[in-house]
């Protein structure tokens, strides 16, 4: 008897691969993992992934951490504590040299899987889906299984379809018009297209789905095998490309659409100028990310705060908020925001202007402070009178500044200012 969809995902666990820096993120990942990055005004990168897999109705997950991973783990045991086990659900958090040798830090992808294969076992899944933790997307997973497990494949790979000249800097897939891979090419100079649309080519998401026994058999053949990094990407995938077991599963047909939402939205916040543009983004009147939809709620950790408050009102000194968000706890005295996203219990004090500000929780502006184009990171002290975004070279000579012109500002640059 064919299964359908609920079923499939009540059959299978979710593995989170959440220890990555994020490089790119600079001094915003100096003190946390890249999933644990804010986003949105309320949320953390993980939380996408994490509500995915809830909505699509996965109730067994796995986090796997490694760097940086103090601030990832409170986060999820204060806010993804609802699970209940006897409703077969589970949330674990799986740190990075627990298992096997106390020096055994995860070497690869797959490895930080394999390292925590009992634990998975003992779940007693049917099928596994393999996740990123560091994506901002909305998606079915209960559809790519569904396609998986008809398919007969071996492993089914989520693709992002993008235009061909942006995928020279993704691993693209070569399809046939059955969605056979035939071939995976890492940051192709001439990407491959995809069947009839010879404008756009199909680059991993890395979200991979497996039949659990099958994904324990390969595992544990790539473990033993000194020649192989113990990564997806890198080693499982290409092999199972090679033997013709490999699926793509665009993300098209199971990306889900909310209220305004047009078309499908999958981001890789893994930049300054990535991150920044896709938070100022949600501020548009009709944003390509529709995160007020409760259809396809985004969970979180929410702290109990007061409303956002606004005050004074005389020329110049007025409390006022333009294309903005303004998270709880946030006091907007006599300030103007335009195009901004503040999060959390930020503070702005009388005469300061933000413009295009990523202000994060508990960040304090100074009086008579002009921000644009910019992101301060949590707690920052903006002192008072300080210009940002109107001196390309002086700005980057103080903060972290971007060929787009966008700073990131950090408490320890403000304290060298005032050394």
């Amino acid at each position: 008897m064919k299964e359908d969809r609920a079923d499939l995902a009540r059959q299978t666990m979710a593995f989170v691969l959440a220890g990555g820096r994020g490089s790119r993120l600079k001094e915003m990942t100096d003190i946390r993992a890249k999933p644990a990055v804010y986003f949105g005004g309320k949320t953390r990168i993980i939380d996408f992934a994490l509500s995915i897999a809830v909505n699509s109705g996965i109730r067994r997950i796995g986090v796997a951490t490694q760097y940086k991973a103090h601030s990832l783990i409170r986060h999820i045991q204060r806010g993804w504590s609802f699970f209940r086990a006897e409703r077969n659900e589970s949330i674990d958090i799986l740190p990075a040299s627990q298992q096997l040798d106390n020096d055994n830090w995860y070497k690869g992808t797959a490895d930080a899987v394999t390292q925590n294969i009992e634990i998975i076992r003992g779940y007693g899944p049917k099928y596994v889906v393999i996740l990123a933790g560091d994506h901002i997307y909305k998606q079915d997973y209960s559809s790519m299984i569904e396609e998986h497990v008809n398919s007969g494949a071996k492993v089914t790979v989520g693709c992002i379809e993008v235009p061909r000249e942006e995928a020279k800097g993704f691993g693209v897939m070569a399809v046939d018009d059955k969605d056979k891979i035939l071939d995976f090419v890492e940051k192709p100079a001439d990407p491959p297209a995809m069947p009839g649309n010879p404008d756009m080519s199909l680059a991993s998401m890395g979200i991979y789905v497996f039949e659990a026994d099958f994904l324990y058999e390969i595992l544990e053949k790539d473990a033993a095998n000194p020649d192989s990094s113990n990564d997806f990407g890198n080693d499982i995938i290409p092999g199972l490309v090679a033997k013709g077991g490999a699926r793509a599963h665009p993300f098209s047909r199971s990306c889900v659409l909310t209220g305004m939402e047009t078309e499908p939205y999958w981001r890789d916040v893994g930049t300054i100028d990535a991150y920044w543009q896709a938070n100022i983004d949600l501020t548009d009147f009709q944003p390509k990310l529709d995160i007020y939809n409760q259809d396809w709620p985004i969970w979180t950790y929410s702290e109990l705060l007061p409303p956002a408050k606004f005050i004074h009102n005389e020329e110049g000194r007025r409390g006022q908020a333009v294309s903005s968000m303004v998270s709880g706890g946030c006091i907007i005295s006599g300030s103007s925001l335009y195009r901004c996203l503040l999060f959390t219990g930020v503070k702005t004090h009388s005469f300061s202007q933000l413009e295009g500000v990523i202000a994060l929780p508990y960040c304090e502006v100074g009086r008579r402070a002009f921000i644009k184009n910019a992101i301060i990171d949590r707690g920052v002290q903006i002192p008072p009178g300080l210009i940002v975004g109107e001196d390309p070279e002086l700005d980057a000579k103080r903060f972290r500044r971007t060929e787009n012109g966008i700073c990131l500002i950090t408490q320890k640059m403000i304290d060298e200012l005032e050394a």
